[in-house]
């Protein structure tokens, strides 16, 4: 579960750092780096539903514990 999450984080961050790219380039074609700074962005958003989703299934067939401040404090 560790490795899944460390890749999900990793692909967040590369996918911000290619919107981010395609945001400073722009230039003439800039319908064409705006589509691809959407997509670039769409692809984060789903990453990390897709990395919530994860951790919620990994939780409900305890696989993960959930870690904290004990109740009644």
């Amino acid at each position: 579960m560790t490795y899944l999450v460390t890749i999900a984080f990793l692909a967040i961050l590369a996918s911000l750092g290619a919107a981010l790219y395609f945001m400073m380039r722009g230039g003439r074609d800039s319908g064409n780096t705006s589509k691809r700074m959407a997509r670039a962005l769409g692809i984060r958003v789903g990453v990390s539903i897709l990395l919530f989703a994860c951790i919620l299934i990994a939780w409900s067939l305890g696989y993960i514990q959930p870690t904290g401040i004990p109740q009644g404090r």
